[in-house]
């Protein structure tokens, strides 16, 4: 079969300007993007942010370039004799004519243990049947109220909210924190999958987190999680790390999204598919514009290196430092005056929440006045009563009785005797004058 792009002619020869393009451009649509192993080897780090490099092994080697646009991401440092895995394209340097790999991106070697403890929880999992298609079920066209399941400090929650804000801000969010990195993340993002089952509030959750490397993203490639997800009631939209990156949970919710950005498109309805088309074409036009940038800025290099002036390098790393400097200063100022303008709602806001005590004050003393007023009028009724009460009982008090020469007889046994009839003559009884007492014995009755 013919390849198109080499057509032979006989009859015309070709610049070789114009073969080392057809051949960049075989290279980059016959190879996709794919990861290589390697010792890194010749490193060198350009002032212009670019870094160069071979990757080897003991039988052969390649020359690698990383731009600057995609080494600033790395959470690492590679360094001379490193062994890295890395994500490249396969390309050609067209002003020399030498075959390289442009490095999307790079992770350190050594991960074959937890990448065939991921193999073995996988096949385990799907053996079962929770990667099964037909088990997941379709999200939701128009939630009412969507779910995020990830840390309140995480840099992918402000992406999800943002988007959701901007596809659709009626969508009500509901939060459900829970730390998404360090050992016991992964109970912890089990139990908010539960509460949030429990709550019953939504629609539909996003279960996210930013980029990492894959020890960062293990919590999301325990069984723990996996299993929570499928026991869901609700459905479940993963967006955990990078687009290249995946993990069990992944393949256990009923989306997968490459990166939260996109779990919240996936959530959320669409306004206009005319947005998507345009986005579409934007990822298009930066793509090939990124590639085409991508050779100028390398062919800039391999120039520089040979037409830079120190004297000129310090100068423009001046002009650097003072660019940096001048970012550093209009950054404080808007901090400051953010602050200042918060303070002053507060401020604003404390003025108009504080209470008018004087008319309090007055009324509290007025009710004192009442009080004192009422307490007085109590004790006079309370003082005449009582003078009422002592009267009465002056007046109904035995003693008085006495007094006026009268008094009480009882028998033997201390009983009051009121008839003649209850003693007998011969018996004694006791006798209660209103001063003293006495003793008599009976001698005769009528």
């Amino acid at each position: 079969m013919t390849n198109p792009l080499f057509n032979r002619v006989e009859e015309q020869a070709i610049p070789i300007s114009e073969l080392n393009r057809r051949t960049r451009a075989l290279l980059e649509s016959s190879f996709p993007p794919l990861w290589v192993s390697g010792e890194i080897s010749n490193l060198t780090k350009h002032g212009s942010g670019h870094w160069y490099f071979s990757l080897k092994d003991d039988k052969a080697q390649v020359r690698c370039v990383m731009f600057r646009h995609r080494n600033q991401y790395l959470d690492f440092t590679p360094k001379e004799g490193m062994q890295v895995e890395a994500r490249v394209l396969v390309s050609l340097y067209e002003p020399r004519g030498d075959f390289q790999l442009n490095v999307e991106t790079m992770r350190p070697g050594g991960l074959g243990a937890l990448y065939e403890a991921f193999a073995k929880l996988k096949t385990k999992l799907e053996t079962e049947g929770l990667f099964d298609p037909a088990r997941k079920r379709a999200l939701p066209a128009f939630p009412r109220q969507i779910g995020i399941i990830t840390s309140p400090q995480a840099a992918a929650l402000r992406d999800v909210l943002t988007t959701l804000k901007r596809r659709m801000p009626a969508i009500t969010i509901v939060l459900y924190p829970t730390p998404v990195q360090g050992k016991g993340a992964h109970l912890q993002i089990a139990q908010a999958i539960q509460s949030a089952n429990q709550r019953d509030e939504c629609q539909v959750l996003i279960l996210c987190r930013g980029g990492g490397s894959i020890e960062d993203l293990w919590e999301f490639n325990e069984e723990t999680v996996a299993r929570a997800i499928v026991a869901s009631q609700i459905p479940i939209v993963c967006g955990v790390g990078h687009e290249t990156d995946f993990t069990i949970a992944d393949f256990a919710a009923d989306q997968r999204a490459p990166t939260p950005t996109a779990a919240a498109e996936l959530a959320s309805p669409n306004r206009a598919d005319l947005i998507q088309r345009i986005q579409a074409l934007e990822q298009r036009m930066t793509h090939h514009m990124t590639r085409i940038l991508e050779t100028r800025m390398q062919h800039l290099d391999h120039l520089a290196k040979r037409l830079a002036h120190p004297g000129d390098r310090i100068q423009h790393q001046r002009q650097q430092l003072a660019h940096l400097a001048q970012r550093l200063l209009r950054a404080k100022q808007h901090r400051l005056d953010t602050q200042s303008w918060y303070v002053k709602q507060l401020t604003e806001r404390l003025a108009n929440a504080q209470p008018n005590l004087a008319p309090l004050q007055q009324r509290c003393t007025h009710l004192g006045t009442r009080l004192n007023l009422s307490i007085k009028n109590r004790l006079a009724l309370a003082r005449q009563e009582q003078a009422r009460l002592s009267a009465n009982l002056q007046h109904l008090n035995p003693q008085s009785i006495l007094q006026r020469g009268y008094s009480i007889v009882r028998d033997a046994q201390g009983n009051i005797v009121r008839d003649s009839g209850a003693i007998e003559v011969g018996s004694s009884v006791n006798l209660k004058f209103a001063v003293g007492a006495a003793s008599a014995s009976i001698t005769s009755k009528n």
